[in-house]
């Protein structure tokens, strides 16, 4: 069974470095990372791209062991991303018929974008829109090299690179703490590497990456803004192709798209990105809740509700009250340099 890096020792240690309680098990068919999380209300167990599960049974006896797992630590319910089993036509009725019910939200993407790493370098690039493989054959020409980092403090690149690109844009990255974490549990295992485009010497592009032995995901990726014109982006993304191929990899996934009929959806710039370098879609069934307690995992769903429904009153509020503070910050700084 092939699983997500999300369901990998490496990602138990990384998640366990950051405080996190994770429970690993497996049996016939299956195997699952549960994270233990908690809330207000209480604690539920989330299982990332997980269980990972050979067919529907399998699946069947994985959701028991976590349904024991949480009655044991006490959690209200599991969330779940079913991978590996062959869910038919009509997955909601299998999933339904396991338990499950709809999560309000999906956490991880359930629309990815892959490259086949098993064709030959030319197919890879036969593949790309034309502007992505030109520039990876011939941006070395205007001065720009690529390098592969296996040292976790460079993350510092990466991280001046976001900082930029979150002031910029409507972009909220990951904090700083946890990318270090990542990079410093990770890079060591062996299931990350950091990726640096340079311009005669200097950063101008990075990207961090998170490792199978199968597949390597796109994770975490920025550029300096003042070289925009030069693209180093996109070769750096096809770097990341060929060296995940030169390691024995057999996917690159980009690591979640917005669907291809809804051209105003808030991914839909980055998708397109992503799917000019070639490939294909992968569906997800997405996440689903197994109550365990059902009382409480309804209470869950009405406190959400309401958080929901408060949402737009409170921005309003905020919206309303903004110019006034602002005015008032005004007149005291007027009152303050007058003295």
């Amino acid at each position: 069974m092939t699983s997500s890096i999300l369901q990998s020792a490496a990602w138990a240690t990384f998640q366990r470095s950051l405080g996190k309680k994770v429970f690993e098990q497996s049996g016939d068919g299956w195997s699952f990372l549960a994270i233990q999380e908690k809330t207000p209300l209480g604690s539920f167990l989330y299982t990332p791209y997980g269980p990972t599960a050979a067919d529907v049974p399998a699946l069947d006896r994985a959701l028991e062991a976590l349904a024991e797992l949480a009655r044991a630590e006490g959690a209200h319910y599991v969330r779940v991303e079913p991978v590996g089993a062959d869910l038919g036509a009509d997955a909601t009725a299998v999933l339904s018929g396991l338990g499950l019910v709809k999560a309000p939200a999906d956490v991880q993407p359930h629309l990815t974008w892959m490259v086949d790493l098993t064709q030959d370098e030319d197919a890879i690039l036969a593949g790309m829109r034309s502007t992505s493989r030109n520039l990876y054959r011939n941006i070395h020409k205007k001065g720009v090299t690529f390098e592969v980092s296996t040292d976790p403090e460079d993350i510092s690149i990466l991280l001046g690179f976001l900082h930029d690109v979150s002031e910029r844009a409507d972009f909220k990255a990951q904090s700083d703490d946890y990318l270090a974490h990542a990079a410093r549990t990770l890079i060591p295992a062996g299931a990350a590497k950091l990726f640096i485009a340079k311009l005669d010497g200097t950063p101008i592009a990075a990207a961090l990456s998170y490792d199978t032995d199968t597949t390597r995901v796109y994770a975490h990726a920025a550029a300096d803004d003042n070289h925009r014109k030069l693209n180093a982006g996109i070769p750096l993304v096809v770097n990341m192709m060929m060296d995940a191929k030169q390691a024995g990899m057999s996917r690159f996934d980009m690591w979640g798209v917005s669907p291809e009929d809804e051209p105003d959806h808030k991914w839909a710039g980055f998708s397109r990105f992503k799917r000019s370098f070639g490939g294909f879609e992968v569906a997800y069934p997405g996440s689903w809740d197994l109550p365990v307690n059902k009382t409480m995992h309804t209470a869950y769903g009405i406190a959400r509700r309401l958080r929901d429904a408060a949402g737009p009153a409170l921005h309003k509020a905020r919206t309303a009250v903004g110019p006034v503070l602002q005015k008032a910050r005004t007149a005291v700084g007027k009152a303050r340099s007058s003295r």
